[in-house]
């Protein structure tokens, strides 16, 4: 309850317009893109906050130091350690298939720093845990974000990210200069 009243506040003063789909009606990998700011992470927030999706994100493990870590967790934060990122995924499908609900925001294009590909967990875990994508975006030429399409994934990850790749390619991020194409590294040797 609090939590909707924020978002009403923060979207009422806010330059930004939320737009797009409703909330997902189950569980689901909600990719956060393109992500090229600190900010997506409020823009983030308010958009659960408003559809009340409960949401759990992933961050590195640094942000969860100290007195920060309750805070971020209290947020729907899981910490990740970079050094072994595979057990990440181990670790979301365990707590699903546990029973745990929850829409699970994931940021594929990683830190805000130069690289070329998207890193591939978010299509692990939906695979895994038999949960499908909702596409959330950012994008600053039109000064909107939301959620787009929800989808299940279909095992052919160049059909699966050519999807992806449309619904992205006029979206522009917050810094539109650093923004990175979505393509997974199993794609580089198509064609």
């Amino acid at each position: 309850m609090l939590r909707r009243l924020v978002s009403r506040f923060y979207w009422a003063l806010s330059r930004w317009t939320l737009g797009g789909e409703p909330a997902p009606s189950r569980p689901t990998v909600l990719i956060g893109a393109p992500h090229t700011s600190n900010w997506d992470f409020v823009l983030m927030l308010g958009i659960a906050w408003r559809l009340g999706i409960d949401v759990r994100w992933l961050g590195k493990k640094s942000l969860f130091a100290g007195w920060r870590g309750p805070i971020m967790r209290g947020l729907g934060g899981i910490p990740v350690d970079r050094a072994d990122p595979s057990r990440v995924v181990d670790e979301v499908v365990a707590r699903i298939r546990a029973g745990e609900v929850f829409g699970l925001v994931v940021t594929p294009d990683g830190t805000r720093g130069a690289h070329e590909y998207w890193k591939s967990g978010f299509y692990r875990i939906a695979r895994e845990a038999g949960m499908p994508v909702t596409l959330g975006y950012v994008d600053r030429t039109t000064m909107t974000t939301g959620l787009g399409p929800t989808f299940a994934l279909t095992g052919d990850v160049a059909a699966d990210m050519d999807r992806i790749r449309a619904f992205y390619a006029d979206k522009a991020g917050v810094h539109p200069d650093q923004r990175v194409e979505p393509r997974l590294r199993e794609e580089a040797g198509r064609g």
